[in-house]
């Protein structure tokens, strides 16, 4: 099985598997994280597959992280956060838990636990009703 076949982001991709779409390009993909560490907690991805960072070509990766910066700045107005953390993670040893490379953009409140990845599973409605909510706000 390659490891597209078997990527839940590709999945995604492809539309064979549900997400809350916040926005996409020709390159890249935004979403919100079906087990957000808070609540708006995105991912920004390649259509293309790429492992990590390292794969990860010298066409597709600015505009992961052009829209990345997009959905960042339309996440603070639909938000209102108090900061935002935006990470990315090469590896198991550094946390990457889906093998498909992507950012994380996480809104963070003042005094919050800080968590990369969450425990729960988000209800779809909230999830859709977000979505459209930080859509609304892109530039």
């Amino acid at each position: 099985m390659s490891p597209e076949t078997a990527c839940i982001f590709c999945h995604i991709v492809a539309g064979r598997a549900p997400a809350a779409k916040i926005v996409e390009t020709e390159h890249a993909l935004a979403f919100l994280d079906l087990f957000p560490s808070t609540d708006g907690h995105t991912l920004v991805i390649p259509k293309r597959h790429y492992e990590n960072l390292f794969e990860a070509d010298e066409e597709t990766l600015p505009e992961v992280h052009l829209l990345a910066r997009r959905v960042a700045r339309a996440m603070r107005q639909a938000l209102a956060p108090d900061g935002m953390m935006a990470l990315q993670l090469n590896g198991a040893a550094a946390g990457q838990t889906v093998f498909h490379y992507h950012t994380h953009l996480i809104p963070r409140r003042a005094g919050s636990e800080l968590r990369i990845h969450g425990r729960e599973q988000a209800d779809p409605a909230h999830l859709a009703a977000l979505a459209a909510r930080i859509g609304a706000e892109l530039e």
